[in-house]
Parts: structure tokens; C-alpha cells; sequence
């Protein structure tokens, strides 16, 4: 449908609701509105109608404020206020400065709608106006309770300094890369980041998207406090029972938590193994006072196990060279001497840990800054004052259930 056909059969715009469940509760704790039309017996999106920027501001604000009206009509009706989420355009939102919008919603608050139950939500991307002014506006709306949300993180490049400055209450994750067969590992790096960034600014985070059970168990284990997609329900003209997911959602649930412990039992019995291991042959190989040649000789008992061994200080200066497995087999690299890894994440809080513990750590998953592949780090305290660093390739990881 063209945008005229649009703007003269206003009559059969309707809100659609998509419902959003909580994982804490396993239930509906509120809808997005989604505009639909109703032609030939059929409901049609109007997404591509909102996102087309030919199409007159005038146009596409008149139906978005149409739906907003009709949904809002349906929504001071109920006992219990579920989230009211809605979508605005904050190109189109900053025209008036968001006026129209909050007038609107004064209105329907004289009605009977709870303020603090609508979550605005804003794409950050698409934004091309002055970012502090917008912020000003949101700081605006939060006075009247109003929450905000940023949208379609994940969909397209998104500015984290600009999602800090705006503060949001919820970032919306899409999931939609997680079914490309191509994903790449820094697909999953940065939603590890935003995940970092909600947690920093206080932030929830709302995975959308989910259509499969695995993406429902990525965002569960990725700090997903609600979920939404059509596994859990699809877009409808009628609200749905707040319970309706609640057994299926527990069911899963469990399944993951089933899962996610016998991989951490994976990992926590590999750190006891290396703990052990590493002990005996420090043990073994006691007289051994030059580093580079223990490191040598620990790198032959454990070619399995690793690809790369070195040893630090307490500040993280490099105090041997490094021993990489190579094609024809294990080589040193002197240049690596007096290297300092005291800026990467981690690296002095294990050390501490080391110092108090008396005992190696085993790393989480990470992309190893030279090769690319996914790995874990097993650290030993030698001693008070040196460290032993093993880094454990990724086809070993592989081979072993639970560790990836």
C-alpha cells in the first residue's frame, strides 16, 4: 500500500500488541503498539509506512498519533496497567520538542493511565538531530514519570557514548543476527558489551526478535530481564492472559539453568585438574631456576592442553619470553620480554585473587588479541611475586563438553 492509500482509509488503522514477558516472574508485564491496517480482509504492517522518509512528517506523525490514541482508549479500560510501549520516530518526536506527544498523554492521565507504565521507545541511530537537546527532552518526560527506551540495538551500529548520554531505562536488543549461519564472534562480543553498558547505567535489557528456542535461551543467559518475539507471541489486535507463557517459560528456564550448570561444573572441574596438574609439575621441575626453560618444559607436558605459556609479575610485567606451539612445534619468543598486561580487564583483580587464594583461575571465553580464536586463560601463582599464564586453544575447548 501506498501512503495515500493510507491517508484516506484512516478509519482502518488499528493498534496491534505485541506482548513482552519478564523472566523473573514468567509472565505478560506489557504490550508494544504496533500499527497495522486493515485491507482485503487482512491485516497489513505499517512499518515500512513509518520508516519511509519520503513520506510527509505530517503523515506518518497523523497515524502514529491515531494508533496511540485508539490504543490508549483500550488501555485506561484495564484493572491492572500493564508497560505501554511506543514507538516514536525522535526525528519526528523533536519537531514540536515532544509536545503533541506529552499533551496527548496528559489527557489520557486525567482518564486514568498510569504514567509510570509508558515506555517510550526510541531508536538512537537514526537519530540526526542535536543529541543534547533530545536528552533534555527525555530528562523532561522522566519528571512525569514517563521511561524511555532505546530500540534496535544490535540491528544497526550503535554509538555507546550516545546510549550513555540518554540514560535509558530499557535497551532493546535485537536478536534477529543470532539465525544468520555467518554470526560472527564480534556480534556476540558486543551485545557481551552493551550488556556491560546496561549494567553500568542501571539499565534493563529487553531482547526482541526471539523467535527460536536458542535465542531465547541466549538472551536468558545474557542478562535478558524481558523477552519478546514470536516464539512467545506473535502481534495481536487483543491483549493476551498474563499467564499464558508462565509454564512454558518456567519449563525452559529450567532446562537452561540444567544446562548452564553442567557447564560450569565443565569449567570448575578443568580449573581443580589444571590446579592439580600444574602444582605437581611445578613440584617436579622445582630446580629449575631459568623461566624460559621451566615454561619450555611445562609447554611439552601440557601440548594438549595449551597453545602458549609465559610468566608475569604482580604488576603484570612479562618475566620470560613466550612459548607459542607452532607447526614444528614449540618455539620461544624473546621479544615478548618486559611486555606489561596490566591494562587488560581482569589482570590485576586475578592477581589479587591468586596472591589471597593460593590457587589458579580459569578465564571466561574470550577472543585472543593476536589469533582471533575463542580461548580461556589458566593463571598460577609460582609464588608471592610470579605468575604463570597457559593459554588453552580453542579446538581443546571444543573437544570437551561444557566448555564453550
Amino acid at each position: 500500500m501506498d501512503a495515500i492509500d493510507i491517508m484516506t482509509n484512516l478509519h482502518l488503522v488499528v493498534p496491534f500488541y505485541q506482548a513482552v514477558f519478564s523472566a523473573d516472574e514468567h509472565r505478560v508485564i506489557g504490550y508494544e503498539v504496533l500499527g497495522r491496517i486493515k485491507f482485503n480482509e487482512e491485516y497489513r504492517s505499517l512499518g515500512a509506512f513509518f520508516h519511509d522518509e519520503a513520506i510527509p512528517e505530517e503523515y506518518r506523525i497523523e497515524v502514529d498519533d491515531i494508533i496511540l490514541h485508539r490504543a490508549l482508549g483500550h488501555f485506561i479500560e484495564l484493572e491492572n496497567h500493564p508497560f505501554l510501549f511506543i514507538n516514536r520516530d525522535a526525528n519526528l518526536l523533536m519537531i514540536d520538542h515532544g509536545e503533541s506527544l506529552l499533551e496527548l498523554l496528559l489527557v489520557y492521565q486525567e482518564k486514568g493511565l498510569a504514567l509510570d507504565r509508558v515506555v517510550i521507545e526510541l531508536t538512537e541511530h537514526n537519530f540526526t538531530g542535536d543529541l543534547e537537546r533530545l536528552n533534555h527532552l527525555i530528562t523532561y518526560y522522566r519528571t512525569y514519570g514517563l521511561k524511555i527506551a532505546v530500540d534496535n540495538i544490535g540491528k544497526e551500529s550503535s554509538n555507546f557514548d550516545r546510549i550513555g548520554l540518554l540514560n535509558p531505562d530499557i535497551l532493546k536488543i535485537d536478536l534477529k543476527e543470532l539465525l544468520k549461519t555467518t554470526t560472527a564472534q564480534s556480534y556476540h562480543d558486543v551485545l557481551y558489551s552493551i550488556s556491560l553498558l546496561a549494567r553500568k547505567i542501571g539499565a534493563t535489557l529487553l531482547y526482541e526478535d526471539v523467535e527460536t528456542s536458542f535465542q531465547l535461551q541466549y538472551a536468558w543467559k545474557n542478562g535478558g530481564r524481558y523477552y519478546q518475539g514470536f516464539l512467545l507471541h506473535k502481534p495481536s489486535e487483543y491483549l493476551v492472559a498474563d499467564d499464558i507463557m508462565k509454564e512454558r517459560l518456567r519449563d525452559d528456564t529450567q532446562v537452561f539453568i540444567r544446562h548452564e550448570k553442567k557447564k560450569l561444573y565443565s569449567v570448575y572441574d578443568l580449573s581443580e585438574q589444571l590446579n592439580g596438574t600444574i602444582q605437581g609439575l611445578v613440584q617436579k621441575y622445582k630446580k629449575v631456576e631459568e623461566y624460559n626453560e621451566l615454561i619450555m618444559l611445562l609447554a611439552v607436558e601440557l601440548n594438549e592442553r595449551c597453545f602458549r605459556i609465559y610468566i608475569c609479575d604482580g604488576d603484570g610485567f612479562q618475566q620470560s619470553a613466550n612459548v607459542i606451539k607452532e607447526d614444528q612445534g614449540w618455539s620461544v619468543k624473546e621479544e615478548y620480554y618486559f611486555k606489561n598486561w596490566s591494562w587488560r580487564p581482569y589482570f590485576l583483580e586475578n592477581i589479587v585473587r591468586m596472591k589471597y587464594n593460593k590457587k589458579g583461575i580459569l578465564s571466561d571465553l574470550y577472543s585472543d588479541v593476536e589469533s582471533g580464536e575463542t580461548i580461556r586463560t589458566f593463571s598460577y601463582p609460582l609464588n608471592n611475586e610470579h605468575f604463570l599464564f597457559i593459554d588453552i586453544p580453542y579446538e581443546f575447548l571444543f573437544e570437551h563438553d561444557g566448555l564453550l
